[in-house]
């Protein structure tokens, strides 16, 4: 079983603890592919790098043809719809999954995230998804994606404190940590907090291999059929479906 997981930044850093996330979860089975475009924003901080981070989804994803299963590993779910219209293979967002997954170890859920920028992203998504009426809250770390690594310590510091203030004034039973380089810190937040605290890797690529083992594919119908052959024109030739 193939798994690919695709970083839609271009941090190859944060790709490989995205990996290491996701394979110390997956059974000994699953192969784990974990890719970045080679073009595009360093991080996905708001709406416009979401743009750019779509497409070098829809790169990767082309480049990727043979996975079973796909991962997008950015909180916001870039570029989600595109790739499931691209295959019948099953794609999962780590927004969408830790969601899920949160719904079910607790009536309600706080998400803690990044920067203010990102808040109502992932309010919109949580009401796409049917699951804003789960969510009590969408907190800003004010936490820059590239800083979470390098200033580890501090990162967890800050969410552990985010942490303990939902619980008392949200009643949040359950934390998402709303961004792919929080992973690390789940398993230490949850175990000093006494509450789940759900990584949207991990989430992700264990959906992900149950699906693959329920053999459920994509659905052709509605909004996820393939897209409709037509001429692109200029820099994105190459991305004329065929």
């Amino acid at each position: 079983m193939k798994i690919c997981i695709i970083n839609p930044n271009t941090s190859s850093a944060m790709t490989n603890n995205i990996k290491s996330s996701a394979v110390s979860v997956v059974s000994d089975e699953v192969e784990i592919n974990c890719i970045n475009p080679g073009d595009g924003p360093e991080s996905i901080e708001g709406y416009y790098d979401e743009v750019f981070g779509s497409v070098g989804v829809v790169k990767a994803l082309k480049d990727s043809a043979t996975a079973d299963g796909y991962i997008i590993a950015c909180f916001d779910d870039t570029g989600l719809d595109a790739a499931r219209s691209m295959t019948d293979r099953p794609v999962i967002g780590i927004g969408e999954a830790a969601f899920h997954v949160a719904s079910l170890v607790s009536e309600y859920f706080t998400v803690i995230t990044t920067l203010e920028r990102s808040v109502n992203a992932i309010r919109n998504n949580l009401l796409r998804y049917g699951l804003g009426s789960r969510c009590v809250n969408v907190i800003a770390s004010e936490i820059p994606v590239l800083e979470l690594e390098k200033y580890s310590t501090k990162s967890k510091k800050i969410i552990s404190e985010l942490i303990t203030r939902t619980k008392r004034e949200d009643s949040a039973g359950a934390i998402v940590l709303g961004c792919a380089g929080m992973g690390d810190f789940a398993q230490e937040l949850s175990e000093s907090n006494s509450l789940p605290v759900v990584d949207g890797v991990k989430a992700a690529v264990c959906l992900a291999e149950s699906l693959i083992k329920l053999n459920l594919k994509t659905s052709r119908l509605g909004g996820y059929q393939p897209p409709l052959k037509k001429k692109y024109a200029g820099s994105m030739a190459n991305f004329a479906p065929k």
